[in-house]
This record gives C-alpha cells, structure tokens and sequence, in this order.
C-alpha cells in the first residue's frame, strides 16, 4: 500500500477526495433507514411489536397532561372548567386522534386533587413528534389562563421531540469541540500546523465517507443516531492517532538522518503494521456485538467496523501519498513557542517524565508489576455491584430537566402511569364473549395483585382481532419493584387470564418490559461475545508476534484496564461518588448497553497501543539487543507517540462525558477512564515490568504452532546509513539530500 501510493501520489489523494464526496453525496441521497422497535428489542416486546405491525397498528405516540391543586379537588367546577379547557384546546389544534376525560377514564388521584387528560396524536411516532409543539402549545396557553393550577403535559412525543433536539445539539457540540481538541493536542505534539491538521483532515473525511457508506447500507442493516454518536466518538479518536502513528515514525526517521524514501519505507512496514494490525483487532472485537442478536447493537458495531476500515484504509494510502508528495515541508507552519518546548531526542528517549517513571520500574519489575495490579483490581471491584438497566429518560437526562420535572410531579400523583405495561393480545376472535371475559378479568386481577394499578386502559380492535391493555406497573419503571410486577403480570396473570383462550398469545411489552428483556439478552449474550473477542485477540496476536507469551500478555492486560473502567463506571454513575464534577448523579444503574460496548471497543482500541509498543520492543529484540534493553528502547521510543494518542483520545472520549444524555455521558467517561488507564499504568508500568520479569520467555513459540501465519513485518529496520525504498518500480518519495548516493533496495 505504502508502495503504490508513493509511486501514484495523485491518483491516492485524489482518488480519496473522490471516493469521500461520492460517499457523502450518494448516502446523502439516499437516507438511512433507522432501526424498528421490533427489531431494536428483544423477547416478548419484540413479538408485541411485530404483532401491531402485522396488524397496521403503529403504536400510537400517547401523551398524558396532569392538571392538579393543592387547594381544590378534581369535583370543583373550577377543576372542571380547566380540565375542559384543556380538553377543548387540544381538540382544536387538530392534531390529536383520541382525547380522554379524566371523568372518563377515572384517571384521577388517590387524593382527589390530581387528573390526567390522555391523548394520542395523529401518524406514527415521526408524525406525532411533528405534531406535539401544537398541543404543547395549546396546553401552555391553559396554564398561564390558570396560574394557581398546574397544567403540564409529558408523553413519548414531547419527550421523543426535546432528545431528538438535544441529540442534535450535543452531536453538534462534540463535533465542534472534539475537532479543535485534537487539532491542539496535535500542535503540541508536531509543533507544525500542516503536521498536525493531517492527521485530524484524514480523520473528519474518514468520518464523512463512513457516514455515506452506513447510509448507503442502511437499507439492508438498519442504523440509529446511537449508531451515529459512536461512528463519530471511534472515527475520530482512532483516525487521528492511526495517522499519528505512520505519520510520527516517518518523522523520527527523518530526524534519525534517513533519506525521505527511507523513512517512509520505514513507517509503512512498522507503524503501518501496527495500524493494520490494530485495524483489524477493532473491526473483528466489534464483529462480536453482532452475536447479541439486538439490532441497536449491531447497528452500532457495523458503523464502527465501516469508519475504522475507512480510517485505515485512508492512513495507509492517502498519507503515504501526502508525505511523498510534501516530503519535508510537512513541517511548514512550526509554531515558533511550540517548537522550543519539543526537546530534541524526546520523541526517541522518551523525556523525563517517562524515564523517571521507567526507570525504578525496570529497576524493581516484581515490585512494580505487583503495585500497578494490585492498583487495577482496587478500581475494578466496585464492578462486582454493578446493575444494569434500560434507563428511563428521567434518568437519562441531567436533573432540574424540565421533562424531569414534571415526569416527578406526575409520578408523585399517579406512580407508574407514564410508563404502564402493554398487554398486546393477538386472538382468534377477539370480540367472542370469552375474550370479553378474559379482558374483564385480566383488568380485575392485575388490580387486585396490589402490584399494579389504575387506571387500567383496555382498547380493542376487532378488525385486526388485537387488543391492548395498558396497566401501569409500581415502582419506578426499572427498579426491582417494577420488575416484580412485570414477572407477576407475565407468569401468573396474563397465563390465567386471555391465554386461557385457545388460539391467543399476549405478549407485554412497554419500558419496563424493555429493559427486562434487553438485560437477559444481554447476560445471555455476553459470556459468547466476551469468548469471541477474547479467543480473536489472543490468536491475532500470536499470529503477529509469534509469541505465546506476547499473546496472553495483552489480553490479561486488556482484561485488567476494562475491569478498572468498569469499577469507575459503577462508582461513579450508579453510586454517584464524584459524579458531581460531571455535572450529573448517580442513577442506580448502568446504561444495559454501555458495558459491553466498552468491552468490544476497548478490546480493539487497547490494541492500538500494545501492538505499537510491543513491535518496537521487538525491533530491539531483533536488532539483538538482551530483553530487557529491548523494553527500555520499545517504552522510550514510543512514549512521546503514546502520549500523544492517548491525551487525543481521552480528550474526543472526556467530550462526550459532557453531553446531556446519560448513557453518552457513561459510555464516554468509560472510554476516557479506560484509555488513561492503559496509557498510563498499563503501559508505562505493567507492560514493561511483566515482560521484563519473563525475559527470553516472551518470545517463546512452542514447535506444534509454528504452523501459524507469520503476521510478523519481513526485515528488521536497517541501521542509519543503510538506506531503504519501497518495494516497486522508481519511488518517487520525495526529495533526497543533496549528493545522496544510489541505495540498494531491501526489504522492510
């Protein structure tokens, strides 16, 4: 690749631009496809929405408005009148298919002074998310006529209208501040603008051609704006530093005295490994989320897999291109201040910090290995109490949220009726008199379980043979309260109720019958998708290395930094310890899908850094240098790069720590703990330390697998002064010294 592209430099820059506008034009045209409720849940909520599509009943958007006085109850005519108001108001925006009277309905609080007006507006929940501004607006407009009353409404569209919103404002945010964050860090680390904005161009096109592409696709393997956020977050973080990678080695090459052909040669046979090798490592960790059979997941996983593709595709074509073609004007732009602060040699040896910090290290490798370890089991044991959970958006959004709120102050008169579970009953006949009794009778017993309660909404279709029963359930929607009403509702009343009827099935769907049935899917899938990833990395490595020691290596150490990440997750975000400085609370529980989304993309980023240290180490070790001196030069040389990376990817992660959604904030906060985690200890400690204490052993391969392919680059680096060009007709990499004489062409 590094080849080809120095020999067709236009042809790589220009065929990239191209491929990236056709991308973006043609998946904008196209549109994506975002994933359905019956594909994007699992379980009897996914048979329940199957069963309304079949039938041509979209799931209505359902808003509820509470009007409530502490000083008057729901039979004062002046309760009356503004209840009517809010009746009459709704009904004029023509928005709304179905508005019901809490004198209806029953609808009204246990005190006497709280009703609720439901409704459900018009078209499928797109439709009626376009609608709700209209009826807020008319709800609004009664509550300003009735100041001493409060008149609020909350329901899937208003809710669904400001995540949508906010969703679009955060997106944007994080693309306006990850961007110049990565373009500063690069600053300091090249000291030159033009070496620093490559890196984040080549990362922002990967980005866009990505997007385009999962558009394209989409009609076949559906997307979602989850799906979105982490193409964005992994594209940029791993576009920039696979860039910084080739880019950095090409440099220090250069700076080593070596002829520009040379140096690329260089940085395409050993930073370009790593980034093919890493590339890889991600793509095939994010594969596994494809074995949870959830659609929100792999929809996540494929974006993923297409932007890191992209970005490896582009760092291991359009850049050797680019660098062929500026040569040594890559350093145009040094900022004068930043360029002092680069010491000479630091990017080889290291700087002080890290040799201050790898010197003891080496010194006392048992002492340091058991310290770092001991260190990262501390952090993960609080993940031995972590609770997952399919948040609710009152969780999900940061407190003092207006939606919040009021979703409080409904839930103080009628606790579980924002979020009610829904019976769908598919039967034979569904007006027969013994479904009319079944009905009836399912109504009775959830009431009289003392686990649910009113008021109970039955609506029957007899078209379509289909009724739903919407009961709303105690607790808090995914509490163990909430949980134990549902398991009531599903095993014992539901079986001895409609289901008695010969020919009926009765699935329950509703939020907290989501969450439920997301968390056994993923206890279920997890110990597969952790084995795949697991058994992928371990193999790979062993594959590129050709080592059975360098292989169990960095699993153990994967596995080490993901359990830290974990144990922070929970401390923070479920028992709320420091969850302050984030501008947040602790919620009781995890996001269900941020700890195996964290898994499978750690696994593969962590390997970023592993494969680019250990190839130096091993560079050394080729060059026979003892083991031991063969680490000290891996760490030092890499440290200025792996800092680098690092700094840039906890800073695009630590971004999305900052946006309003919960489950963003969690997933983004658990990258950055983990990255800094790995960069840090794990790197400049535990790494070091263990395959110091192994010596000669971690370079062991036993004779019955060297049957394995050799993933491994095919020379060592040549000395300085032993010059090198890429493999191919009359490189064209740039301009050489002045009197350089004719080299000999070598592999690397």
């Amino acid at each position: 690749m590094g080849a080809w592209s120095a020999r067709h430099r236009k042809t790589a820059v220009f065929g990239w631009l191209l491929f990236v506008v056709l991308a973006a034009v043609l998946g904008g045209l196209h549109g994506s496809t975002q994933v359905k409720e019956a594909e994007s849940m699992p379980g009897q909520v996914s048979r329940a929405a199957r069963i309304l599509d079949d039938a041509g009943l979209k799931s209505p958007a359902s808003e509820t408005v509470l009007v409530r006085s502490d000083a008057l109850t729901a039979d004062a005519p002046a309760f009356r009148a503004a209840v009517g108001q809010v009746i009459a108001g709704i009904d004029a925006t023509g928005k709304a298919a179905e508005v019901r009277s809490p004198y209806d309905t029953r609808a009204v609080s246990a005190d006497g002074h709280a009703a609720l007006v439901q409704l459900t507006l018009k078209g499928e929940h797109q439709d009626a998310v376009e609608n709700v501004p209209a009826v807020l607006a008319a709800v609004a407009a009664v509550q300003e006529q009735h100041p001493d009353l409060t008149v609020v409404e909350l329901g899937d569209a208003s809710s669904g209208k400001w995540i949508r919103e906010q969703f679009s404002d955060d997106f944007a945010r994080a693309e306006w501040t990850a961007v110049p964050l990565a373009l500063g860090i690069l600053l300091v680390a090249f000291g030159a603008l033009v070496a620093a904005v490559l890196p984040v161009v080549l990362a922002i096109t990967a980005f866009v051609a990505a997007g385009g592409l999962v558009a394209l696709s989409s009609g076949f393997l559906h997307t979602s704006d989850n799906a979105s956020s982490v193409m964005l977050l992994v594209g940029l973080a791993v576009g920039v530093d696979y860039c910084l990678f080739y880019l950095r080695r090409e440099r220090e090459e250069r700076a080593a005295g070596r002829d520009a052909s040379t140096a690329l040669a260089i940085a395409a046979a050993t930073s370009g490994r790593a980034v093919l090798v890493s590339g890889v490592t991600v793509v095939v960790a994010m594969a596994g989320m494809f074995l949870t059979g959830i659609a929100e997941f792999q929809a996540m996983s494929y974006a993923t897999i297409v932007v890191v593709i992209t970005a490896v595709l582009g760092s291991l074509t359009v850049l050797p291109a680019l660098l062929s073609l500026l040569g040594d004007r890559v350093e145009k732009g040094r900022v004068p201040l930043l360029a002092r602060l680069r010491r000479p040699g630091a990017a080889t040896t290291g700087g002080r910090v890290w040799n201050a910090l790898l010197t003891p290290v080496l010194r006392r490798p048992l002492a340091a290995a058991v310290l770092a370890g001991a260190l990262l089991v501390g952090l993960a044991t609080p993940m031995l109490t972590m609770h997952t959970a399919n948040l609710t958006f009152q969780q999900q959004l940061p407190e003092g949220n207006e939606l919040v709120a009021v979703s409080q102050k409904i839930e103080a008169a009628f606790p579980g009726s924002p979020a009610p579970a829904t019976v769908v009953v598919k039967a034979a006949d569904i007006d027969s008199p013994a479904m009319t009794a079944a009905l009836a009778d399912l109504r009775a017993k959830a009431l009289a379980s003392g686990r649910m309660h009113g008021p109970v909404d039955v609506a029957v279709h007899p078209e379509q043979n289909v009724a739903t029963v919407d009961i709303p359930l105690n607790g808090t929607g995914n509490d163990a309260v909430s949980n134990e009403a549902l398991r009531t509702l599903r095993e014992e009343i539901v079986p001895a109720t409609v289901l008695k009827v010969p020919g009926t099935e009765a699935p329950v769907t509703g939020r907290t019958a989501g969450s439920y049935d997301f968390n056994a899917k993923m206890t279920g899938s997890m110990p597969l998708v952790f084995g795949f990833v697991v058994a992928f990395a371990f193999l790979l490595m062993l594959a590129s290395f050709r080592s059975l020691a360098v292989a169990a290596t960095a699993v153990v150490l994967n596995l080490l930094s993901v359990g830290a990440a974990y144990g922070v997750l929970t401390l923070v975000f479920q028992h709320g310890v420091g969850a302050s400085l984030l501008g947040t609370a602790g919620v009781g529980a995890v996001e269900s899908w941020v700890p195996l989304f964290l898994f499978v993309i750690l696994f593969g980023l962590s390997m970023d850094y592993h494969v680019f240290v250990v190839s130096r180490i091993k560079e050394g070790r080729d060059r026979g240098l003892p083991t031991r001196a063969a680490v000290a030069h891996g760490i030092r040389s890499t440290a200025g790069v792996v800092t680098s990376a690092a700094v840039i990817m906890v800073a695009v992660f630590a971004v999305f720590g900052t946006l309003s959604m919960q489950a963003m904030k969690q997933m983004g906060v658990g990258l950055a703990v983990a990255v800094l985690i790995d960069a840090t200890v794990i790197r400049a400690v535990l790494l070091p330390s263990v395959m110091t204490l192994l010596g000669e052993r971690n370079w062991y391969l036993p004779a019955w697998l060297r049957w394995l392919p050799d993933l491994s680059h095919g020379g060592s680096v040549p000395p300085v002064g032993a010059a090198a060009v890429l493999h191919g007709p009359a490189s064209t990499a740039g301009p050489e010294p002045a009197g350089g004489a004719r080299h000999r062409r070598i592999g690397v």
